[in-house]
């Protein structure tokens, strides 16, 4: 109630300058506690943009005026254009992706009894810093199957449905009776019944000879059948072993491939036993033997994953890795919001689980789902440390995005006039997704 003095009328309001907030403490007070991070907000937020759109317009030497020459340059420079292409393909996967990974793992987890622990597994990815990340994929992604993790899992799965040669440098030596024959090699002289053969090879490196070679042992004739070695004829040491003949120390060539050619076409095909040994029926007789092409296949050394073709592709992996935990954490929270009597209501009006997920929680989490794909963008549309750690020098260019051309113009090709406007641009990229979030939240709060 409002109090009144004896007299009957009401004291006089208090003066406007001695009036305080509602948690009692005076503007004053309040305005000089914000002013320390007033300060650093100008001296390191608004200063620089400042600065930077006033550079922009300069030349790059800064001591001429050059007019929006800076700004033509974003769309006639090949690798500002590479790069502006590269972020419109990370602003649209990079940020759907992993919110649609999130999406299934805050979903998924919710029924599962280890879901804790999966989640936790998820998001540990987001505590290691981008510059980490980047070592681990580049290593990762490493060409070299015995380094790289992708391409020993790849070449481990092409091996299983198609294996490599184990002799891809394997070739006649001096006086062979091979001779080369469309990738492959064939013998000079048909071969007969009873007779033995030998077809001697070199180039293998000794470390690089299959693990289940064993000593060459020289064909025994047999009445029946023609019989072969087929062998690495070379023996260490200087004028040391028989040129043509199978020595002590030399190995076989185990699984090699042998054809049996007659009139062009094969007509058997054995494959030579660990000690290098083969052995061909009588159906072989008056034929070539033929040493096809698939026995020097080189080895499948993988992909590429860093070439120029899939460079960016595999930096974006390398983000849904780090991210998709994030989108996880933040889905699963708006997910245990969503009030369970409606998922319930929709089960028992013959809804399937396909149904409620697609027609009533997708809905329901809709803003928490904006609000992780807009924070994506933003964080995408500035990408700087995965690409320049990840993509080695040869395919950088490929790779390239908005946020390192930057650097490279402000620092490596010194055209901070360029660079300026880049960063410019860059911002004004970002405005528009600030304001859709802006508006958003404030329409949140309305309701």
């Amino acid at each position: 109630m409002t109090s009144v003095t004896e007299a009957g009328v009401p004291p006089a309001p208090a003066s406007p300058k001695t009036r305080k907030s509602v948690t009692g403490t005076r503007r004053t007070v309040a305005v000089l506690f914000l002013l320390p991070a007033l300060v650093l907000l100008g001296a390191l937020v608004v200063y620089p943009i400042g600065y930077s759109l006033v550079r922009s317009f300069y030349n790059q030497a800064g001591d001429g005026f050059a007019g929006f020459d800076n700004y033509k340059a974003l769309f006639t420079d090949d690798g500002i254009r590479t790069a502006l292409k590269n972020n419109v393909i990370w602003v649209v996967f990079a940020p759907t992706i992993s919110t649609a990974l999130g999406l299934i793992f805050a979903v998924l987890t919710e029924r599962i009894r280890w879901g804790t622990a999966f989640k936790l597994l998820v998001f540990m990815p987001m505590a290691i810093s981008m510059l980490a990340a980047g070592i681990i994929f580049r290593l990762v992604y490493d060409q070299d199957p015995d380094k790289g993790f992708a391409n020993a899992v790849w070449v481990g799965v092409h091996d299983t449905f198609a294996q490599s040669s184990s002799f891809p440098k394997a070739h006649p030596g001096r006086n062979s009776p091979l001779v080369a024959q469309g990738g492959g090699f064939v013998t000079k002289a048909t071969v007969h019944t009873g007779g033995t053969v030998t077809l001697p090879l070199v180039g293998v490196a000794p470390d690089q000879m299959p693990g289940d070679a064993k000593k060459a042992v020289a064909p025994q004739a047999d009445p029946g059948r023609i019989t072969g070695t087929t062998w690495q004829d070379f023996t260490r040491g200087k004028g040391v072993g028989t040129l043509g003949g199978v020595d002590p120390s030399e190995l076989g060539y185990p699984g090699m491939k042998i054809e049996a050619v007659k009139d062009g076409k094969v007509v058997e095909t054995v494959k030579a036993g660990d000690d290098g040994t083969f052995s061909f029926s009588e159906k072989a007789n008056g034929a070539q033997l033929r040493l096809p092409a698939s026995n020097f296949r080189e080895a499948y050394n993988g992909v590429d994953w860093l070439g120029p073709s899939l460079v960016t592709p595999s930096i974006i992996g390398s983000y849904i890795w780090m991210w998709a935990g994030f989108a996880m954490v933040l889905i699963a929270a708006g997910l245990a919001g969503i009030p369970r009597e409606l998922l319930e209501a929709a089960r028992v009006d013959g809804a399937s689980e396909w149904q409620v997920f697609r027609r009533v929680t997708v809905p329901l989490l809709a803003p928490v789902l904006a609000v992780v794909t807009v924070t994506l963008m933003i964080n995408v549309l500035k990408i700087f440390d995965l690409v320049y750690i990840i993509a080695p020098g040869s395919s950088q260019d490929d790779a390239n995005v908005l946020a390192l051309e930057l650097y490279r113009k402000g620092f490596s090709e010194d055209q901070p006039g360029i660079a300026s406007a880049i960063s410019v641009f860059l911002l004004l990229l970002v405005i528009p997704v600030i304001w859709f979030n802006i508006r958003r939240l404030r329409r949140e709060v309305r309701r």
